[in-house]
């Protein structure tokens, strides 16, 4: 990817976030991929799920990462522009190829399986940042598996954050911890960093007993407490938590009428969170619309596939109900 050094216009994205996408290849009709011989092909990845979901809510947001140059890339790429997501500085690479995921749900239990070493992704480095595209930003969302992926990933992460906070570009950052990509013991160090530097931190509360080596939540709050950042705490019992430095807000979960796919959740609710600052909502009034998008999406299938337009999420919050005429 070429650096670009043009300033953007004020339409720019407002959100900027960047890592891997993968394809993703799903079995029909709920049989495990064994015993499947059709597959749904879709595609996933933390960042470009909440890119979507944030231009869906009517968001500006750019996504960038590096895709091979073959069909499945070629295929994410014109999809995720499809969506409204600005792909300027995202890339197509002859050198590696895009990885790929696998999943299955079998009575109720959701398992992923991951062809993604050495993919396009993984060769991401400092030198495929825009400095200008991030500094027009208002945040830079980023998440802990992109440094999980290489070396140069994890420089080009850690440089990021550097250029945002350079800029005055809030910085959100969602663990997302995936222990299939590195141990817990290389995982703390890098992601804790993380959370020093950021503005904004959006763990789940599993993440942070695994990062803080307790299950004690007092102790918890105290070690969040000991960040500069807000910290908004998902997979609480039936409810979200608002963290700063004098108080804790809790914010209830949205029922889901019927939960089909699990996975993207999380990205669903950052979204909805986002997209919520970006209207200047407060802290636990931005955590409401991003535990409705959360909810909506576990109803479809696929990562992003459910993710509500504005409207849609209007309508639950005024209750509006539907009538096909």
């Amino acid at each position: 990817m070429m650096a670009h050094t043009q300033s953007q216009s004020v339409s720019g994205p407002e959100i900027v976030t960047f890592g891997e996408t993968m394809a993703l290849l799903m079995p029909s009709g709920g049989k495990g991929l064994e015993y499947s011989s059709e597959l749904h092909s879709l595609f996933g990845g933390a960042e470009s799920n909440v890119a979507i979901g944030i231009s869906r809510l009517g968001g500006r947001v750019g996504w960038f990462g590096r895709l091979g140059k073959d069909p499945l890339g070629r295929m994410i790429f014109k999809k995720i522009r499809g969506e409204g997501v600005d792909v300027s500085r995202a890339e197509l690479t002859a050198e590696a190829p895009t990885g790929l995921m696998m999943r299955e749900v079998l009575m109720g239990k959701t398992s992923v399986y991951y062809y993604r070493k050495h993919s396009a992704a993984s060769r991401m480095s400092v030198q495929h940042l825009d400095e200008a595209y991030i500094a027009q930003a208002k945040i830079l969302h980023i998440t802990g598996i992109t440094p999980a992926l290489s070396d140069s990933c994890k420089e080009a992460a850690f440089e990021a954050v550097r250029l945002a906070r350079k800029h005055g570009v809030k910085i959100s950052f969602d663990p997302n911890l995936r222990l299939k990509l590195w141990s817990m013991d290389e995982a703390r160090p890098v992601l804790l960093e993380l959370a020093k530097l950021c503005d904004i931190f959006l763990p789940g509360l599993d993440e942070l007993k695994l990062l803080f080596q307790t299950e004690d939540w007092d102790t918890i709050v105290s070690k969040l407490r000991e960040l500069s950042a807000i910290s908004i705490v998902k997979g609480g019992e039936n409810e979200t938590y608002v963290v700063t430095a004098d108080s804790i807000t809790a914010v209830p979960y949205f029922k889901a009428e019927h939960v089909v796919d699990t996975v993207g959740a999380g990205d669903g609710f950052c979204a909805g969170f986002l997209v919520g600052l970006l209207k200047e909502y407060d802290y636990p009034e931005a955590v409401r619309i991003g535990n409705l998008v959360g909810s909506l999406i576990v109803q479809t299938e696929g990562d992003w596939e459910g993710a509500p337009t504005w409207e849609q999420v209007e309508a639950v919050l005024h209750d509006v109900k539907h009538i096909e005429r």
